[in-house]
Formats: C-alpha cells, sequence, structure tokens
C-alpha cells in the first residue's frame, strides 16, 4: 500500500503544471540602458505605405534543421520538458506566456509571436529589402525577434505598435520595450513618434 501511494504520488507530480513556472527569455534582451541608447539612435519618421505587403514576402517557420523549422525550434527553447515527434513537433511540454502569464500544456495553444509585426516591418523599412531579408527578418533566433506567447493574446495585438498594444502583464513593458528597440535597432527600422514616446515610457518602468 505504502508502494502504492508513493507511485500515485509520483504519477501525480509529473502530471501537474508548476503554477511558478518562469518564461523563459529570448535570446540578446539588451539592458535597459542599451536599449535607452539604441532608442535615442532610431530614425523617427512616419510609417510608410502597406501598399503591396503580403505575409508571403516573409517566408517565415522555414527549416531549422533536420525536419524542424523555425516554430518548432522556439517552442523547444521557450518550452520546459518538450517533447519532439520524429517530424519535430511537439508534443507534449509546458509554455509560459509572458504576455498575460497563462500556463499552457498544448502547443496549439501557443503562437510563436513576431515582437516586431511582419506588416509593421514593412512600413518601416523592409519593404525595400531582399526577400532574403524579410526571410531572415521572420526567423530570427539571434535577437529577440520570437517568442511563444498564448494565441488568442498575439491575435489581440496582430500588427499593432506599442503605441496601439501592449502586454496584459505591466509587470513585462519594461523587457517589451527592450526587446522591441532591439529588433528596430539590428534591422535599422524606423520608428514613429507615437512609438517613441510609448517607448519611452515602458522603459521608465525598468
Amino acid at each position: 500500500m505504502q508502494y502504492l501511494t508513493l507511485a500515485l504520488a509520483l504519477a501525480a507530480s509529473s502530471l501537474a503544471v508548476p503554477v511558478n513556472l518562469v518564461p523563459r527569455a529570448p535570446p540578446n534582451v539588451p539592458t535597459t540602458a542599451a536599449a535607452k541608447t539604441a532608442l535615442a539612435g532610431l530614425t523617427v519618421a512616419a510609417q510608410g505605405s502597406q501598399t503591396g505587403y503580403s505575409r508571403d514576402l516573409f517566408p517565415h517557420w522555414i527549416t531549422q534543421s533536420g525536419a524542424c523549422n523555425t516554430r518548432e525550434v522556439v517552442l523547444q527553447r521557450d518550452g520546459t520538458n518538450v517533447v519532439q515527434d520524429s517530424s519535430c513537433a511537439a508534443t507534449s511540454g509546458t509554455w509560459k506566456s509572458p504576455y498575460d502569464g497563462a500556463t499552457w500544456t498544448a502547443a496549439s495553444d501557443v503562437d510563436i509571436d513576431h515582437m516586431v509585426p511582419l506588416s509593421n516591418a514593412w512600413k518601416s523599412g523592409a519593404a525595400s529589402w531582399t526577400t532574403a531579408r524579410r526571410q531572415a527578418f521572420a526567423n530570427d533566433l539571434t535577437n529577440p525577434q520570437l517568442l511563444a506567447v498564448t494565441d488568442n493574446v498575439n491575435q489581440a495585438k496582430s500588427d499593432s505598435g506599442p503605441e496601439d498594444w501592449k502586454p496584459p502583464l505591466t509587470s513585462y513593458y519594461c523587457t517589451y520595450a527592450k526587446m522591441w528597440v532591439k529588433v528596430k535597432s539590428v534591422y535599422a527600422l524606423t520608428i514613429t513618434s507615437a512609438e517613441k514616446t510609448a517607448l519611452t515610457s515602458m522603459l521608465n518602468t525598468c
């Protein structure tokens, strides 16, 4: 009976979702000081035209290694105890969305968000890029451009900039702004005056 109780306890513990799971941080999030310096160096300009934009012009979820595409690599990176099948699809794991703090155990509940949305990038400089550069941007695993987040929160964000949409968790404003600035700086994308005001305010919460 004692062994059965122990076995049941172990089984239950393996199924439990950790309530204090900490979201995995994406790579190359700058310090607050570095982000403020980078923000000051960004070109302020009105957004360009949406004319000609298509998500297809930013080839994404390309193959990264073997059968693994960018989405599966980020799910593995941002999750805990992620198990993948032979096609690299995540069959189990736990993901904590940094935007809203929600925890998920099904990969289908998780979207991979482009920190700087593809449409926003198009209107702030990417319209003139080569397809190869747009592909690199849409699959960037080196900079904090891709995050595993709650799907409907990502859909609520859509292609909005920080002047129009912020994460539900105000405690994430600082990190969000630092990542946004980093990506815009790396790719020499412009920002609007309203965007700069919002980012400055968010960085002031750090």
